[in-house]
């Protein structure tokens, strides 16, 4: 008799690294500018810490429940109606707000490149167009392909970036990485960096996915969170060393109004290199888009109640993809502001909302004196819940005072 086999780690690690890596990364070296290298480390290592401790009180929560019960559910049973329209308003917001930045990213980089290998010139906004009809065509023609193509695209990514970075690190200057590292002055910039590597350790939607694939099976999903936030810790670092290593801090105070275009041209790379970190570019930019264009298509066609035939897909995607596309066109430089503000909201539903439900899905289960189903508790015990929601709150601020004051990493020298 054949036996199914559980899924293994090393997959789950894949699914939620590549949730992970993508476009989103193309803002950190602008993000970091102000506080360096050594800041950067700190800050990185501090939000995975915060993630996988947030996670992790997602899975608590989730494997009191069958298999497949959604977020949203999670969030109704545990903290009511009102938490759940904060939930699913924040969700929506940050898909749409990183589908409008990888169409602005799109078009910087398709621009950038043909007009550095090719010398055509071609306007951001065409570009940016081309880009989002020709992929939101083929999240509207199923999700099956959007399924073959991402699998391609992720092989691809992983690939330049590996070719990108391994050139680059060649290139790295050591005292590019180390002066200005260790002073106290720089520090008040780390604040303004946390929604943004917020942003990009961020994949806890997913979670719930994982109970659905592997079942109740606490420890081997808390491996597969675990190794899967380690490979993007990795090849974090590794692409923050290569970038700040070839470019000296202050040549941050010229990055013009496309960020992403100038970050290309600026790094100290080889032809190959340089031609790697833009395949690399362009497919984290497409990933990123099938993947948060998918997850709002599927929320936005669930929430009206929308059928699922070709007419109705249509008017799924026109209400998807249609306002972040023109919004790219109108406002075309505002990629890093965009993930700055994707992190601001993506605080709530990925670190304050777990933390708050942790917290009442245990006082609810200390008043039935019911146990639980699965053993099992994320770690910090009572205290940490209340440090995580401080740690979004934090973030919020930070992100709220750097639009007031302008405290950014453009202008730390002013």
């Amino acid at each position: 008799m054949k036996v199914d086999k559980s899924p293994s780690v090393v997959g789950g690690a894949m699914i939620a690294a590549g949730t992970m890596i993508g476009a989103g990364m193309l803002s950190l070296p602008i993000a970091s500018a102000g506080m360096w290298f050594g800041w950067t480390v700190m800050i990185m290592l501090l939000t995975v810490f915060f993630m996988y401790i947030t996670a992790e009180q997602i899975l608590e929560v989730n494997l009191g429940y069958r298999p497949g019960a959604s977020f949203d559910t999670l969030v109704k049973d545990n903290l009511g109606g009102l938490w759940r329209f904060v939930n699913g308003f924040s969700v929506a917001f940050v898909l749409y707000i990183l589908l409008y930045a990888y169409v602005v990213g799109s078009g910087s980089v398709i621009s950038n490149t043909i007009g550095h290998n090719f010398d055509i010139a071609i306007p951001r906004y065409q570009s940016s167009l081309i880009f989002a009809l020709l992929f939101t065509g083929i999240v509207w023609w199923s999700t099956k392909a959007v399924d073959r193509i991402s699998t391609i695209l992720m092989i691809g990514m992983f690939l330049t970036l590996f070719a990108a970075v391994t050139g680059l690190l060649g290139k790295i200057e050591i005292p590019y990485l180390f002066e200005p590292s260790g002073e106290s002055r720089y520090a008040i910039y780390a604040f303004a960096s946390l929604p943004f590597f917020l942003t990009s350790f961020c994949f806890h939607a997913s979670v719930p996915s994982f109970v659905k694939y592997y079942g109740i099976e606490g420890k081997k999903i808390k491996k597969a969170i675990a190794w899967g936030m380690s490979i993007t810790f990795i090849f974090y670092l590794a692409w923050m060393v290569a970038i700040m290593g070839s470019i000296e801090r202050e040549s941050f105070l010229s990055v013009g109004s496309d960020q992403v275009a100038w970050l290309l041209d600026e790094v100290n790379a080889s032809p190959f290199a340089g031609l790697a970190l833009r395949f690399f570019a362009f497919f984290a930019v497409v990933t990123s888009f099938l993947g948060a264009g998918l997850g709002l298509f599927d929320y936005i066609a669930d929430l009206f109640k929308i059928n699922d035939g070709h007419k109705g897909r249509f008017l799924t995607a026109l209400i998807t993809f249609l306002p972040p596309t023109i919004l790219g066109m109108l406002f075309p430089n505002g990629f890093v502001l965009a993930i700055g503000f994707a992190g601001l909201f993506a605080a709530i539903w990925s670190v304050i909302v777990p933390a708050a439900m942790v917290i009442n899905y245990r006082k609810k289960a200390e008043k039935s004196g019911q146990k639980p189903a699965v053993s099992f508790r994320a770690f910090g015990g009572k205290v940490m819940p209340y440090i995580i929601i401080l740690y979004g709150l934090v973030a919020i601020v930070s992100h709220l005072l750097v639009e007031v004051f302008n405290v950014s990493a453009l202008n730390f020298f002013k």
